[in-house]
């Protein structure tokens, strides 16, 4: 799903790319940011931007929708095999949001490794119930923290295992 967007955006603006590459899942803004400064030629400061913005952007639609959404296509036998693996995952990988509700769902958001991020942020505060006046902030800041470390690590102030 993602590699044929992505194919689609090859001749649009680096901007542009950011936004729609951070609102993607899987990519979201660790894939956003490193890409507009390295390979887009945007500044720190609009790539962290741009990709932040890009990475909210699905966040309200998939808090209001995910419940009426999920609970419509799982009555499909492929989207009831998906969305019960998918919330299933959510749930065991979920310790953090249990232990620390919403400052947990914050730092679920904020650590930038694969299976984390607003998407599964949204999924998790659905299955948690955490109220969307709570979540909506939560995963903003979190969003907003994801950014600031992954821009760290692409400018090469910060590293992880020995990678920059």
């Amino acid at each position: 799903m993602i590699l044929p967007v992505l194919n689609a955006l090859q001749n649009v603006s680096p901007r542009i790319w950011t936004v729609i590459a951070a609102a993607l899942p899987i990519l979201e803004l660790r894939g956003a940011i490193p890409y507009a400064i390295k390979f887009g030629g945007l500044g720190w400061k609009e790539a962290y931007g741009l990709a932040v913005i890009g990475n909210f952007i699905p966040v309200i639609p998939i808090l209001l929708l995910l419940e009426r959404v999920s609970t419509w296509l799982m009555r499909y036998p492929l989207w009831n095999r998906f969305f019960t693996w998918l919330f299933r995952r959510t749930r065991r990988r979920g310790k953090l949001i249990e232990r620390f509700e919403v400052l947990g769902l914050m730092l679920f958001v904020a650590i930038p490794l694969p299976i984390t991020g607003a998407w599964t942020g949204c999924v998790a505060a659905f299955l948690f119930k955490v109220p969307l006046r709570l979540a909506i902030p939560a995963i903003l800041c979190g969003i907003c923290i994801a950014g600031v470390v992954v821009t760290l690590a692409v400018l090469g102030i910060i590293t992880f295992w020995g990678i920059h």
